[in-house]
């Protein structure tokens, strides 16, 4: 077996060093630029079968470094990559189709982590295997305007540094700084994905707030509401009182509680109780009870079937409420009886439309209790939770309060507890577009792998809500709607929403529908913006210029594939299948891939609040222990959860995170990626296959140095394990079974070419005979046959090193070598495979390991080649084995010249 050095990650590094950590990038930058000045020398002219590529960035003159280094290999060749425009679809011809994949675009405020990187290393993956089969390959890039997140950060900056509110400022002004913001911080995340090594097209990266996506939301939401698709209507939200919005589904975290627990709520001091239901009557927020207008019980319940038709008066007011029987009761809980608040709960907004109940506000869009008696009013809502309380306990009506496990819904942005909250806002009707959604499933026309998430699909858009999509904020796409009042004191009913490309359209609009003419229209647009999942639900035809017609449009729109996570299905997914449906007539792409989502090593989900989320360049540049700790200080977590993750830290990286490289953090996550099943990354496992990328590097320098018919059974063998193990990676592409893929890639260069082939072959590389010499050059063909394929199937997963050393291989014909390993190539689909030629190496092989199982078993080495009684008992065992003599000595041949001095004892085997 061929024993090559592992690079590991070095000595502890110093004090200075440690100091030295965050200005880690910086420096790789700089390393970068100064690559890119010493790029573009001259290769090898031809030598005779061989002919090298064109010059390009590596400095593939050198000699290879006799170690594999990370930094070395990755410092220039995306750069390359992009100047040369290898990343563009309309690089060279187009034999094979067209791949398009636009990419779920990231918030512009945010930062990629590992589960982003596993979104990424995926879809780049997949791309650049569709750019090698020579098809027409777009994935498109683009970054999401991240309204409320957006808004948070920029509020929290001028707060910080001018002590200014954006009622300061004023939305114009507010806006710009927002831009500013953008401008100054907002391509992080596309320096990240380039450092991924993502084959992204960066000519056609689009913003959600760029003028050409902007347009494409404005004329989405314009036809859907002259249809009546979006309409305006009163229901219960979630409201968000500290950013005064109302937010989606998918921004409210489910807090579960046991029982009794304080909780801390942005604007308390104290820990709010949370947890905990009072009865008689149950409830788990007290205050509340200033809004109920009913008591319900269920209609079987036998303890209250003489109260039916009787009234209740609240406590605090001379409110006379009805007790309703509904089935939504739960009998056993409590006592039985529950009070029924409208206007501020989802289960009882439905009861009050059942028994056409009245729907009392009693909060403001800051939390403040209104239309409520004194002394409640005015009050905080959870200063009114204390109030009450009391209030019962003076009037004698409180019986008592027991623990009480519930779900608490936290606004994941500003960590308020959420609200529901009765306000008028913009809808869409779901119904006919979520039957749409469903029947392309069943009907095949849309394909979601993997296929148990099509009960969950199904799930969601039989029983689909209508999709509340206005937010109460700055920035984001301002809905066009506009409130019209007819400035007509004979008309006091003249009052209506009509939406409109500009204002002179809204008016005419008005005009025509109150039937007087434009000089009696007075218009006030809506303050509100729209969710930022209505932009991302347009953004595969948006960013090819929808609704204007365009060649990118006819050519890439309907894509092909949307790879993302399985979290997102119904929130962007099915949204963009729906508008798709409902706005192009087409779906947006034929087949939905999702994958799981990434947990730490412990399980757990990676989370912020946690500590234990991980910056992949933190993975690809290694980070000390100390540099965790610093961004930990860095965050939003207080201080006794800081030193939780401080803890969890210290015990998972004691070192810190050496140095993996881009090409071993890619394969790791692919390597993971078993479908239906979460990925507990472990980051010592991404450090295993750099050590495989070293492995790679050696195994490349040692064929280097010594770059049919009557081939070998050796070489017959390799190349059948070449051909089978392409016939893994295409049909894993296919079905996106990314283990087969890379477990199919590892043994092939592993376990045949490094451990088997180079050693079979290395006794005959060495001979200088003319028979020796002819064996030796079809050695040579077969081995860079061998290299150059598997080149080419590790290249989608390792981009950087496979490019490195594809550059440094001699060329057989040049007119069939593309200037990149990323680019098409007919040898990307060799196959010759042979069974008859798999068994008889599987025997030879068999042979070999016997034999090493005795030496292991006698102790024979090299330094004890004379022990007689050794070799004498080994004799006679070998002897009694079922091996004939010439596959012994065949077998024997691939193994034999390690350990000349027992070739004569064998042979008379």
């Amino acid at each position: 077996m061929i024993l090559f050095d592992l690079l590991f990650s070095g000595p502890p590094k110093t004090e200075a060093q440690l100091k030295k950590e965050a200005k880690k990038r910086e420096k790789m930058e700089k390393f970068q630029q100064k690559k890119e000045m010493e790029e573009k020398k001259k290769m090898h002219p031809q030598t005779e079968s061989f002919m090298c590529l064109p010059s390009c960035v590596s400095d593939v003159l050198s000699p290879l470094p006799d170690s594999y280094s990370p930094q070395f290999v990755e410092a220039a060749w995306y750069s390359w990559w992009e100047k040369q425009g290898f990343f563009k679809p309309e690089y060279g011809p187009n034999p094979c189709g067209v791949f398009m994949m636009c990419i779920p675009p990231p918030n512009v405020t945010g930062s990629l982590h590992l589960g982003h990187a596993l979104t990424n290393a995926i879809q780049d993956c997949l791309t650049r295997w569709h750019r090698m089969r020579g098809e027409t390959t777009l994935w498109n890039p683009g970054c999401d305007h991240a309204g409320i997140a957006t808004q948070v950060v920029v509020e929290k900056k001028l707060m910080k540094e001018r002590k200014m509110s954006r009622h300061d400022l004023g939305r114009e002004n507010f806006i710009q700084e927002v831009w500013k913001w953008k401008n100054e911080k907002g391509d992080r995340i596309y320096h990240q994905l380039k450092k991924l090594g993502s084959s992204l097209d960066w000519d056609r990266a689009c913003f959600t707030m760029d003028d050409k996506l902007s347009f494409a939301v404005q004329e989405a939401f314009i036809r859907m509401h002259e249809e009546g698709v979006i309409y305006r209507s009163k229901r219960l939200v979630n409201w968000s009182c500290t950013l005064n919005s109302a937010i989606s589904d998918i921004e409210v975290d489910k807090k579960e509680l046991i029982g009794r627990t304080l909780l801390p709520v942005p604007g308390y001091n104290e820990k709010i109780e949370f947890g905990v239901l009072e009865v008689v009557v149950a409830t788990t927020r007290i205050e509340t009870m200033l809004g109920d207008t009913a008591v319900a019980v269920h209609p079987n319940d036998s303890r209250y079937q003489h109260l039916e038709g009787k009234m209740v008066v609240h406590p605090f007011c001379d409110r006379k409420m009805p007790i309703v029987f509904d089935d939504f009761v739960d009998m056993s809980f409590g006592t039985g009886a529950v009070k029924i608040t409208p206007a501020h709960d989802h289960n009882d907004y439905e009861v009050g439309e059942r028994h056409k109940l009245p729907f009392i506000n009693i909060l403001d869009e800051n939390g403040l209790l209104i239309n409520v008696p004194p002394p409640f009013l005015g009050m905080k809502r959870f200063e009114a939770r204390k109030a009450v309380l009391q209030a019962l306990k003076d009037l004698g009506q409180f019986k008592e309060v027991k623990d009480n496990p519930m779900v608490v819904p936290v606004c994941s942005r500003s960590k308020d507890i959420v609200e529901p909250l009765l306000k008028p806002q913009w809808y869409v009707d779901c119904r006919e577009m979520g039957k749409q959604a469903a029947d392309v499933v069943r009907n095949g026309e849309l394909k979601i792998i993997p296929d148990h998430h099509i009960k969950t699909w199904f799930n969601w858009m039989d029983n689909i809500r209508d999709w509340c999509i206005s937010r109460q904020l700055w920035w984001g796409h301002r809905i066009p709607a506009y409130f019209v009042t007819v400035n007509d004191p004979s008309d006091m009913d003249g009052h209506y929403w009509v939406s409109g490309r500009s204002q002179e359209e809204a008016r005419e609009k008005a005009a025509k529908r109150f039937n007087v003419t434009a000089d009696k229209i007075s218009l006030r647009q809506d303050e509100d913006v729209l969710d930022t999942w209505f932009s991302s639900g347009i953004f595969p035809f948006s960013i090819f210029g929808w609704p204007n017609e365009s060649e990118d449009l006819r050519v890439f729109y309907p894509g092909t594939l949307l790879e993302t996570g399985h979290d997102i299905l119904f929130f962007w997914v099915a949204r963009m299948v729906m508008m798709g449906l409902k706005l192009t007539g087409n779906l947006p792409f034929k087949e939905v891939y999702l994958h799981a989502v990434v947990r730490d090593a412990h399980g757990r989900k990676m989370s912020k609040s946690l500590g234990n989320v991980i910056d992949p360049l933190d993975v690809i540049t290694g980070i000390s222990l100390e540099g965790l700790y610093a961004l930990l200080m860095d965050s939003n977590l207080d201080p006794l959860e800081i030193e939780k993750a401080k803890q969890g830290q210290k015990s998972d990286y004691p070192s810190g995170i050496p140095e993996c490289g881009t090409d071993a953090l890619r394969f790791a996550l692919c390597a993971y990626t078993s479908q239906g099943r979460d990925i507990n990354l472990d980051v010592n496992r991404i450090l295993g296959y750099r050590h495989f990328c070293n492995k790679l590097w050696n195994a490349v320098k040692f064929a280097m140095r010594t770059l049919g018919e009557d081939e070998s059974v050796s070489d017959r063998w390799i190349l059948s394990r070449l051909s089978a193990a392409v016939a893994l990676c295409d049909s894993g592409f296919q079905a996106y079974d990314f283990p087969t893929i890379t477990t199919a890639i590892y043994n092939f260069w592993l376990y045949e070419l490094c451990d088997v082939y180079l050693e079979s072959v290395k006794p005959v590389l060495s001979r200088t005979d003319s028979e020796g010499q002819k064996q030796a050059d079809i050695c040579r063909q077969t081995l860079y046959t061998c290299l150059e394929v598997g080149l080419r199937l590790l290249s989608p997963l390792m981009p950087f090193v496979t490019e490195e050393l594809f550059q440094r291989l001699p060329r057989r014909h040049a007119q069939d070598s593309p200037p990149s390993i990323n680019l098409f190539c007919t040898h990307l689909f060799f196959c010759w495979h042979s069974e008859d030629v798999d068994r008889q190496m599987e025997f030879v092989m068999s042979v070999v390991k016997t034999i090493r199982s005795l030496r292991a078993d006698y102790n024979l080495t090299k330094t004890r080649a004379d022990c007689e009684t050794s070799h004498s008992t080994l004799h006679t065992h070998l002897k009694l084995t079922r091996f004939s003599r010439d596959a012994l000595i065949q077998g024997l041949g691939q193994y034999l010249y390690l350990y000349g001095p027992f070739q004569t004892e064998w042979e008379s085997v």
